[in-house]
């Protein structure tokens, strides 16, 4: 098996920056379109219309912005530790209604970057049921070296190609802002010691996360 490649530091931290652009750019340009309409529209059913898309794509845009700065950002020592429920709340501020999160890890203090791993495996499940469905995420083991297990469930299923590779770190094609962050994500899961495994059938996904010498 070939090994992982790597990326330099300012490569990774430059198309993790563009995903989250990237991610956030659709509310925030809906927000301007919203404003625009208050000003070119007055009649009151156009101006109540406006303030619905401001304040759905506010809520989208903050949604994201929090799910972005811990799965992908930097807060306290290397060595923090972060609730792992706190996975679960973010999860259903981001993807509910679309995505119901059925989320059964209870409230644990584990190493920031497995918390990390976790977020951006529920990301890599999410965007494989565009139309919405169901996401189960379940604990395997117990304590500090808790693994995890993120299944959805919907009438299709469809994970991005090359993902099962990107999270190997072994990819055909060379990483890019679009294919970064299932990338990324194997990057956390080797630096915890852990191994993720990927199965896929067309109406559902499981991503599973534990420590490599288990597997």
């Amino acid at each position: 098996m070939s090994a992982p490649i790597e990326l330099s530091a300012l490569d990774l931290s430059a198309m993790l920056c563009s995903k989250v652009c990237h991610d956030v750019i659709n509310p925030v340009a809906a927000m301007e379109n919203g404003f625009q309409l208050l000003e070119m529209d007055q009649k009151p059913e156009s101006r109540e219309e406006a303030m619905k898309l401001i304040r759905h794509s506010a809520v989208q845009a903050t949604a994201k912005l929090k799910y972005a700065r811990i799965a992908f950002g930097s807060s306290g020592s290397p060595t923090a530790q972060v609730d792992a429920g706190d996975a679960g709340e973010l999860g259903r501020q981001l993807f509910e209604p679309e995505v119901k999160l059925e989320f059964g890890i209870p409230k644990t203090l584990l190493a920031k970057n497995r918390v990390k791993l976790l977020l951006n495996l529920m990301l890599i499940a999410a965007g494989a049921v565009p139309r919405g469905g169901v996401m189960k995420v379940t604990p395997i083991g117990a304590g500090e070296t808790m693994g995890f297990t993120v299944r959805v469930e919907a009438e299709r299923v469809r994970l991005q190609p090359g993902t099962e590779a990107l999270l190997a770190g072994t990819p055909a094609e060379p990483v890019t802002a679009q294919t970064i962050q299932p990338f990324y994500a194997g990057v956390l899961a080797r630096e915890q010691g852990m191994k993720i495994t990927l199965a896929a059938e067309p109406a559902g996904a499981t991503l599973s996360a534990q420590s490599a010498n288990k597997i």
